[in-house]
């Protein structure tokens, strides 16, 4: 495993995510009057700094990268002048020392949205939505669905892709009710609704996914074992495979479908095999060693080919979503929130037991996945830019004292007694949050490192 294919994509979004948290609080304090001292992308020691602009703000690099802060002029903190005493944060209204610090949770939200707008303008081929045969006795198969059905809706809201269904049902499944989902039969043309119980449907990251835990599973279409592609130099490269070969059989065993093929590939964990090939019209048997590759924390063997392209096929098992610029912009709003209000629901579910603290992730698992979408392209990563950058938001939001929304409880509290909170009841929480914050830390780098022994 290469670490800077997993590391740069990390420091990328962090770097992305922490300046326009901190540039939300230091473009509302510059609106609000008050002056900024500095710019820090990261705490401890600076390693880079300048100063510029009417206030001779320094903008500085630090050394420690998780996270960043604008400090301002503040009586609390240090001396200031007559002059500027204005301009100090702790003499502005409460008001406006509620809008800086709600500013910077509020950029990474509205972050995301452009985000997600620019996704849904720009447009995305997407897997349609269409259910393989249902495990027998799962709630899917309970519903009366069947192989080749296409969801069109879920509790009445248009679906349209697979990745649109995952997160319909994601959603429901925080609920636990029965839902009710829009179907066409194969070969039909009108939608028939099902009602589909989400009883057993568990967000407990060991308990898979929800779809799954369902019975709902994605078509799996006969492809036929036809090479389209390969990898110079790998394994069936080397072998003296050719586009055009259709593989029929593997170790004597009849191959008749592409899945056959891969599962077969895999299942012989770099086994050197016996690949039956036809090639116009003759039958050669080629002798195919796979190599094996680290794919999610394991050996995968793989000899490097793809698949010929079916455009019939592709046609059936796939669409492009796209939406209208201002239907988009809708459409992102949406996105955003929902995902905002799933967020507060699985952490005030972690609160009361009702779902495991083994779902909290820490860099490490940030990072994997930043790697991971990198990898599949730029929408994908910046669709986990979007999806963290909430995440941020939603965390900074949170009643904590050292987080934005402990200081955010504070003036709530000001405003409803019409004086500040004591410098002591401050201190306090600025004590519990803290202690707060590093137990939360602690899970998540737990969790992070069981996940990396356990795989």
């Amino acid at each position: 495993m290469n670490l800077l294919d997993y590391l740069i994509p990390f420091a990328i979004a962090l770097g992305v995510l922490i300046v326009f948290h901190e540039l939300g609080h230091y473009l509302v304090a510059r609106l609000c009057g008050v002056k900024v001292l500095r710019f820090s992308v990261g705490f401890g020691k600076r390693l880079v700094s300048r100063r510029f602009g009417p206030d001779r703000t320094e903008w500085a690099l630090a050394a420690f990268p998780l996270g960043g802060y604008v400090k301002m002029l503040d009586e609390r903190e240090g001396e200031v002048s007559p002059a500027e005493a204005h301009r100090a944060f702790n003499r502005q209204t409460v008001g406006k020392r509620f809008a800086i610090v709600a500013a910077g949770p509020l950029a990474n939200l509205l972050l995301a949205v452009v985000l997600y707008w620019g996704l849904f303008v720009h447009g995305s081929e997407e897997l349609k939505p269409l259910i393989e045969q249902p495990v027998a006795e799962s709630a899917a198969a309970r519903a009366g669905l069947e192989e080749g059905d296409m969801v069109v809706s879920v509790a009445g809201d248009e679906v349209r892709s697979w990745q649109e269904l995952r997160w319909a049902m994601l959603q429901h499944a925080l609920a636990g009710a029965d839902v009710g989902i829009g179907v066409i039969p194969e070969g039909g043309h009108s939608a028939e609704l099902r009602t589909l119980s989400m009883a057993g449907a568990s967000l407990e990251s060991d308990a898979g996914d929800v779809l799954e835990q369902l019975g709902l599973l994605p078509l799996k279409p006969m492809i036929s074992p036809v090479i389209g592609r390969l990898i110079d130099g790998a394994a069936a490269d080397v072998a003296g495979m050719r586009v055009g070969d259709r593989i029929v059989a593997i170790d004597g065993e009849a191959v008749l479908a592409w899945s056959q093929l891969v599962d077969k590939v895999v299942a012989s964990e770099g086994r050197t095999l016996a690949v039956g090939v036809e090639r116009d019209g003759e039958r050669l048997v080629l002798q195919v060693t796979p190599q094996l590759e680290e794919v999610g924390g394991r050996m995968v063997a793989r000899i490097g080919v793809a698949v010929a392209n079916d455009p019939g096929l592709r046609a059936r098992m796939f669409t492009t979503v796209r939406y209208g610029v201002v239907e988009a912009l809708g459409k992102a709003f949406q996105q955003t929130w929902e995902t905002s209000v799933l967020s507060v629901s699985v952490i005030g579910r972690m609160v009361v037991g009702e779902v495991s603290w083994k779902n909290l992730s820490g860099p490490v698992t940030i990072a994997d996945f930043a790697g991971q979408s990198a990898k599949m392209g730029i929408p994908h990563y910046l669709k986990f830019l979007a999806l963290i950058s909430i995440s941020l938001g939603v965390l900074n939001l949170l009643p904590i004292p050292v987080l934005d929304g402990g200081h955010l409880l504070y003036y709530l509290v000001e405003i409803v007694k019409g004086s500040p909170v004591p410098d002591r009841i401050m201190e306090i929480g600025q004590q519990v949050g803290l202690a707060l914050l590093v137990m939360l830390m602690a899970f998540a780098f737990y969790n992070d490192i069981n996940r990396l022994i356990s795989g």
